[in-house]
């Protein structure tokens, strides 16, 4: 009310100004203010939140800076785009509005009227202000709002009017206007419901769903046409009636459970439930269980019953007929019938499917089919020789039905293994060791066969449950076998031609028959050997060179094959490995084979070089390593030993820079001893702060005119 009188106020002394004296402009032409001063707003209906009602047209002449807009009714403001938009819905406003622009550059006043608004009366400035700006007196009333209901799924036309909204007065309001606020009135799910402005009666638009929402909380108020609030706001509660809208729903169309067979009577197999969306203070959601169709209906078509009101299904035939090995099935089907109305003729039905499996327990021990079964093996061989049967009319997809096989007698040795076979239960008897005909021709196996789960106790094993297994062993024609293999012998290199070198030693297994035995060379990679076909010795038909390639750590191996006159033959393989003892046969020689000194006699003039022998130690080192023969060479240079490989050799005197062809004797320690006439050539180099300059022209052959002529010129420098 203050902000209303302050904005009337500035209203009419800006009017009083405008008659009085001319206004100041930013620029010629321009006035500042509300370029227009009225506006007119047609009322349709509540004034929605957000809606623009009309734009003003406001300019300070200098950018509208800083305005402020102040509107008579706090409900409406003055946006930025210069719309005048309400602040919240208004149901119905003041049938004037008074906007102020004010900045430092402009104050000015416009005019709004409100059209079209019902039951209109007119509003001077004394009805805004009062007389003296006293509230007019009014007297004491009160709003009556009472709860109502409505049933849902009502069907058109709408809008119902479902109660009525009361003020009680002494005197008759002939001012106000209902307002009904809250969610479905002005709030999502908005239109539901409605309330009239005059008569406070309240409607619903639409057809409800109790399931959605099963009440409403809403507020009426009455207000003056400007919006002021005169009575309440009173609480509204709206219930929404139940109707039986909704079937029984079960969670799933198929339900899975198990019994084990010969399981007492009364024994609880699954529980079903159902689901009903209506409300569950009422007989709409009271729900009622019944079993309408069993299948198979063999033994008996009542095998199940299912509690009426928890629909617990449970097992009424007795445990004796609960046999999953008689009955003429192992899965049951049940058809249940979810009814509400607690079961009524009027209810609701809804179904599903209950498959209820009869599941095994370990009642029947497992038997052989045969008392005897009769394998026959090859000797030698190994693998499966033959399947043995059993009966189990358990569960095949269970520990009561899978077998376990055990031989318990006729094994001492452990030549056999038996093992289940997953596919069909049968006990696969395997031999695992090699069976000798020589040794023993028949074997004798006791089996036993159990079941992974244990038996239930008044159930045992029989004498079916064990079986006899007569194994034959068949003679066939085994090939010699070579003792020792590998056959081991240490022989010299370079031995003889026809050298003796070892004996072959090779005997048939089958030794109940006389087969004679003939011999040959099957692998000799160098060709070193030969063997006697009938005695089996073995000599040299070559030379043997312990330092050959096919010799690897002293050792030469070759292949022998022995073959027997059986039918059909057979043979054996033996191997010979020959130790060959060094004997020196390889002279010895000196590496490297160049070497470097420097021409300064006194400066880095020493070079280090080693013997190499591909014999071994004693034949080898340590080395001896001197001056060729050649004389005047002990006048250049110098050869000391090191160690027992290593010599070095010295410049005793200055030679210019260039390649020397130096002879060297080595020779080694064997007996008797070998030694080597060799030339390594020395490269005399030019060396500075330990780098060398050498010559990669044409070697010199350090010969006795050129070591003479060098010790001249040596005498002659003195």
């Amino acid at each position: 009310m203050a902000i209303g009188v302050r904005i009337l106020l500035a209203f009419l002394i800006h009017q009083v100004t405008r008659v009085g004296g001319q206004e100041v402009s930013g620029y010629e032409g321009c006035v500042p203010g509300f370029q227009v001063k009225d506006y007119q707003v047609v009322y349709h209906g509540p004034f929605k939140k957000g809606q623009p009602l009309t734009q003003v047209e406001f300019d300070d002449c200098a950018g509208n800076e800083d305005v402020k807009f102040d509107v008579s009714d706090p409900r409406f403001h003055v946006d930025e785009h210069l719309n005048l938009v309400p602040r919240e819905d208004v149901l119905i406003s003041g049938s004037v509005l008074f906007i102020h622009g004010l900045n430092a550059l402009s104050d000015d006043m416009a005019r709004v009227d409100v059209t079209g608004l019902p039951l209109q009366s007119a509003h001077t400035l004394m009805d805004i202000l009062g007389p003296g700006q006293i509230l007019p007196y009014r007297s004491k009333r009160s709003l009556l709002v009472p709860p109502m209901i409505i049933t849902e799924n009502q069907r058109a036309p709408f809008p119902r009017t479902i109660g009525k909204s009361h003020v009680i007065s002494p005197e008759k309001p002939g001012n106000h206007i209902f307002r009904l606020t809250g969610p479905g009135a002005d709030q999502d799910p908005k239109g539901l419901f409605t309330i009239d402005i005059d008569t406070g009666d309240v409607s619903v638009s639409r057809s409800l769903d109790r399931e959605a929402i099963d009440s409403y909380q809403l507020e009426v108020s009455t207000t003056d046409f400007a919006g002021n609030v005169m009575e309440g706001p009173a609480k509204l509660a709206i219930t929404v009636i139940d109707q039986n809208d909704n079937r029984p729903i079960f969670k799933e169309t198929r339900y899975t459970g198990e019994v084990l067979e010969g399981s007492p009577t009364g024994t609880t197999v699954m529980t079903m439930t159902a689901f009903d969306a209506d409300d569950p203070g009422t007989d709409n959601a009271v729900l009622r269980y019944n079993i309408i169709r069993q299948s198979p209906d063999k033994p008996s078509p009542n095998m199940f019953y299912i509690d009426a009101e928890r629909g617990d299904i449970v097992t009424v035939i007795s445990p004796r007929l609960l046999d999953r090995e008689t009955l003429p099935t192992t899965t049951y089907e049940l058809e249940i019938v979810a009814k509400d109305m607690a079961g009524s003729e009027v209810g609701l039905t809804g179904t599903a499917t209950a498959t209820i499996t009869i599941t095994d327990k370990n009642d029947h021990a497992p038997e052989f089919t045969h008392p005897l079964f009769e394998a026959h093996v090859h000797e030698g061989s190994t693998g499966v020789v033959v399947n043995l049967t059993v009966d189990d009319r358990d569960d095949p997809a269970t520990g009561a039905w899978r077998a376990i096989y055990s031989i318990i007698n006729g094994d001492p040795t452990q030549s056999f293994e038996i093992q289940t076979n997953p596919d069909n239960n049968e006990g696969m008897l395997s031999v695992v060791k090699p069976l000798d005909y020589e040794a023993t021709a028949f074997h004798t196996l006791l089996i036993r066969v159990e079941n992974e789960d244990p038996l239930i106790p008044d159930v045992g094993y029989g004498a079916s449950s064990t079986a006899t297994v007569h194994v034959t062993i068949e003679d066939i024609n085994e090939g010699p076998v070579f003792f020792p293999d590998p056959l081991i012998v240490t022989r010299m290199e370079n031995i003889p031609l026809g050298s003796f070198v070892a004996s072959l030693n090779a005997t048939d297994p089958d030794i109940l028959e006389i087969q004679s035995i003939r011999y040959a060379v099957l692998r000799d990679p160098a060709g070193w050997l030969s063997v006697n076909p009938v005695r089996g010795t073995v000599n040299t038909s070559a030379s043997l060179d312990r330092e050959s390639p096919y010799v690897h750590d002293n050792k030469y191996t070759a292949l022998f094959i022995a073959t027997d006159n059986g039918t059909p033959p057979a043979t054996g393989t033996g191997t010979l490995i020959i130790y060959l003892e060094d004997y020196n046969d390889n002279a010895p020689y000196v590496v490297p084979s160049v070497a470097q000194v420097c021409e300064d006699a006194h400066d880095m003039n020493v070079a280090i070089v080693g013997g190499w022998d591909k014999d071994l130690p004693p034949n080898a080192a340590p080395f001896k390593i001197e001056l060729g023969k050649q004389p005047g060479l002990d006048k250049t240079w110098k050869v000391t030993s090191v160690n027992s490989t290593h010599s070095q050799i010295m410049l005793l005197h200055s030679l210019k820079k260039a390649n020397y062809q130096l002879p060297l004797l080595i020779t080694d320690s064997g007996v008797p001893p070998l030694s080597n006439n060799t030339e390594v050539k020395v490269q005399v180099c030019i060396c500075k702060k330990h780098r060398k300059f050498c010559s990669s022209a044409d070697t010199h052959r350090t010969s006795l005119l050129v070591l003479l002529a060098t010790l001249l010129f040596v005498l002659l420098c003195l």
